[in-house]
């Protein structure tokens, strides 16, 4: 059964639970919590209340791999997988997202793909990849991810499509999807366009249908192959007006992902 969900990050910087009460009033099935700065986002028993509170799941942990993150449960990435693994468990969230390891981070990464299974297989919770994008650093396109940004090329058993993600990559969401197979397990729905002439590097997160990517025919292909999984909105709404517009936007990506899934 697919069950359509909203990141925090679609709300950041505001609380956990306004983003639980954002994601009730949008219409989705469950929220994907970013594990952040915020305690709320590492606590078990605070994001079980909230579940109560808003009656609404929590369906997947986005591990704490970004930037403003590299202190959150201290500096090992290794923990913090292991982490936020038990995190999921503890409340009932099905997967847990995680980048692959950036290349100086070596030992953490000469070891990740291993760690990624064992973790899923030991835990019981889907452990999902997600594909990244190059950089460019004077120009030269460096990789900045090690094994690499594309999980279908890596030997791991769960894989997360982010659609903006691939359109910085200058890949086609759709063929992905179908190169994954029945690795993939999560897709973070939204859309992007690709690097401009001067190959500058944006991660838009646009609401699906306002980039590049055939968003909706790779739902559609989901839908006849009878997919099962999360499709969490992973939507970028700081630029809206104020907080009527930010919901108009969620509200559509709803609409968006349950039309082309065919459940309307």
């Amino acid at each position: 059964m697919i069950q359509v969900g909203m990141s925090t990050s679609c709300t950041f910087p505001k609380s956990l639970d306004a983003s639980f009460k954002i994601a009730k009033r949008a219409g989705f099935d469950g929220i994907e919590v970013m594990v952040s700065t915020e305690q709320a986002t590492r606590s078990a028993a605070a994001m079980r209340a909230l579940v109560r509170k808003h009656d609404l799941p929590v369906l997947a942990i986005h591990a704490p791999v970004l930037f403003f993150t590299q202190f959150v449960w201290g500096t090992n990435p290794g923990v913090k997988l292991e982490r936020s693994v038990e995190l999921a468990r503890d409340v009932g969230a099905s997967a847990v997202v995680v980048h692959p390891p950036f290349r100086w981070q070596s030992g953490y990464a000469e070891g990740f793909l291993e760690l990624v299974r064992t973790l899923e297989q030991r835990s019981g919770v889907t452990v999902a990849v997600e594909n990244m994008f190059p950089w460019n650093v004077t120009n030269s396109g460096a990789q900045m991810y090690k094994p690499g940004i594309n999980p279908v090329e890596m030997d791991c058993d769960s894989i997360t499509l982010d659609f903006s993600h691939a359109a910085l990559s200058g890949d086609n969401c759709l063929e992905m999807a179908r190169a994954a197979g029945h690795r993939l397990r999560h897709i973070h729905l939204c859309d992007g366009q690709a690097p401009g002439k001067n190959d500058k590097i944006w991660d838009q997160h646009l609401a699906p249908g306002e980039g590049g990517q055939p968003v909706a025919e790779t739902l559609q292909y989901l839908r006849d192959i009878q997919w099962s999984g999360h499709v969490v909105a992973e939507v970028n709404t700081r630029s809206a007006k104020n907080e009527a517009e930010r919901l108009r936007v969620l509200q559509r990506t709803v609409e968006f992902a349950r039309r082309n899934l065919g459940m309307l």
